[in-house]
């Protein structure tokens, strides 16, 4: 299912050597940011796409047993999405045929040097053109991938950005600031969401001003006003990324991340009810009160373990539905899916199992990427 804009991608694989070297690309260069300058802008999530990225986990040495049924996830979400618009999947050379053997005709798989499935932190964060009579519409936004932190080795991974745009033959704009794409919520208006844990911390961005972070990020995404959260460092290995505490259902409407019971005296109960009440207190553009609309956590879980994500807020917008998990408490799933239906009318709300990556702290928004179709 692909589109034209893909047919390059697919013979750069299809006449390429087959080994990992043919993309042993150069990283970009870590002291020469190219600006955005006032040129681009991220869209919101729930705008048209042109496709959905993904990436093929390939670590025993992270995942070790669990990997298959990983993998078998990672299918599910990427045929789910298939259904309603392209999907691309980036996999390293010895996991191609295994890839499309999981995924079939449906779903695109190409080579690149990829280390694990969070597509969301490694990959760019896709830009258009702000000036619609400019020559190239697309242009490649990147945050740079240092494994949260330093936490986890991704040699492969934190090229991907570059891999990427020179696949697409589109530019790069580096925001010279160390990061993830899921510790950015981006309401498609001017604002931008984000927690301090994850971005001013000295294992990203050693040194450098809560100011001077939120001044190249606003840059990076052609925004203009930043809403900040405290977040939770040293907790997860994302220090607390905002798209599993809140985010923009549209620029008026925040969703929130609840836990089924208040416990003042965990700490995440307590960074939930800090995030509320910032967000509580903010205005929108236009001076108004946010909608804050929550999106409760299960009571039970199918699974669980130290690192299980029990969120439902990590769901992903595509064209025409939401992929969102399900946990296997029938009451907060049919909640959590009402609560969707309601907040985007008019797309199709599937609920999948992804219990093997909550189980390594993640979701579906963190496995994928939006690129935004061209301006109608």
């Amino acid at each position: 299912m692909g589109l034209p804009a893909a047919t390059a991608l697919a013979a750069l694989v299809a006449h390429g050597n087959g080994r990992a070297e043919a993309f042993a690309l150069p990283d970009l260069a870590p002291n020469l940011p190219a600006p955005n300058q006032g040129r681009w802008r991220m869209p919101a999530e729930e705008t048209r796409h042109e496709r959905t990225w993904m990436c093929w986990p390939s670590g025993h040495d992270i995942w070790g047993r669990a990997l298959p049924d990983v993998q078998a996830t990672i299918a599910s979400i990427a045929l789910s999405i298939a259904a309603f618009e392209p999907v691309s999947v980036l996999a390293r050379p010895q996991q191609l045929r295994a890839a499309r053997d999981r995924v079939g005709a449906d779903v695109e798989v190409l080579e690149a040097p990829v280390d694990d499935l969070w597509a969301r932190d490694t990959l760019p964060c896709f830009l258009v053109a702000k000036n619609p009579a400019a020559p190239r519409s697309l242009a490649a936004g990147r945050v740079r991938f240092n494994g949260w932190g330093d936490k986890q080795r991704h040699g492969g991974d934190r090229r991907l950005a570059g891999v990427v745009a020179e696949m697409l033959g589109i530019e790069v704009v580096d925001s010279g600031v160390v990061g993830e794409g899921g510790g950015l919520e981006i309401d498609g208006d001017g604002t931008v969401l984000a927690a301090k844990s994850s971005w001013v911390n000295e294992n990203r961005n050693p040194g450098r001003s809560r100011a001077d972070i939120e001044a190249a990020l606003l840059d990076l995404l052609g925004a203009e006003r930043f809403l900040w959260v405290d977040g939770l460092a040293g907790k997860d290995i994302t220090d607390d990324h905002i798209d599993s505490q809140a985010r923009f259902a549209d620029p008026a409407t925040i969703v929130l991340d609840r836990p089924f019971i208040d416990a003042p005296d965990d700490v995440w109960s307590r960074t939930a009810a800090k995030t509320r009440d910032r967000l509580g207190a903010a205005h929108t553009r236009d001076g108004e009160p946010y909608t804050i609309v929550d999106l409760v956590q299960p009571e039970r879980v199918r699974r669980n373990g130290a690192d299980f994500l029990a969120t439902y807020l990590n769901y992903y917008v595509c064209n025409g539905a939401v992929i969102a998990p399900s946990f296997g408490d029938p009451m907060a799933d049919d909640r959590a899916r009402d609560t969707l239906a309601e907040l985007f009318p008019g797309r199709r709300v599937v609920q999948l199992d992804i219990d093997a990556v909550a189980a390594g702290g993640g979701g579906i928004h963190c496995a994928t990427q939006q690129q935004p179709a061209p301006a109608d």
